[in-house]
């Protein structure tokens, strides 16, 4: 059974720094991308960053481009999000989501696997 368990959210002013977690379980080989997506209020969820597990290929998506960066351990089966310079727009609830295959889509639909998700909330 695969899990994937978030952490790392809170509360942080405009222009600091947090470091989300995600512990994967389950997953039994390297053939699969995770990614990280976020769900403002009142909006869609939509891609963050991916990262591939056989060959670690990085994606982001404009909006997080030079301020986060996705990175993983394979020793701990845990993929990391870096976010620098954090924007009030960038408050969201942001989950972890793998899927099978060694390729990073932006589309959540084409994601096997959620976590419950954590909160981020950036004061201006």
């Amino acid at each position: 059974q695969v899990q994937l368990v978030e952490s790392g959210g809170g509360l942080v002013q405009a222009g600091g720094s947090l470091r989300l977690s995600c512990a994967a379980s389950g997953l039994t080989n390297s053939n699969y991308a995770v990614a990280w997506f976020r769900q403002g209020p009142g909006k869609e969820r939509e891609f963050v960053a991916g990262i591939t597990w056989i060959d670690n290929t990085s994606y982001y998506a404009d909006s997080v481009k030079g301020r986060f960066t996705i990175n993983r351990d394979n020793a701990k089966n845990t993929v990391y999000l870096q976010m620098n310079s954090l924007k009030p727009e960038d408050t969201a609830v942001y989950y972890c989501a793998a899927r099978l295959g060694a390729v990073i889509t932006t589309s959540y639909q084409r994601y096997n696997y959620w976590g419950q998700g954590t909160q981020v909330t950036v004061s201006s």
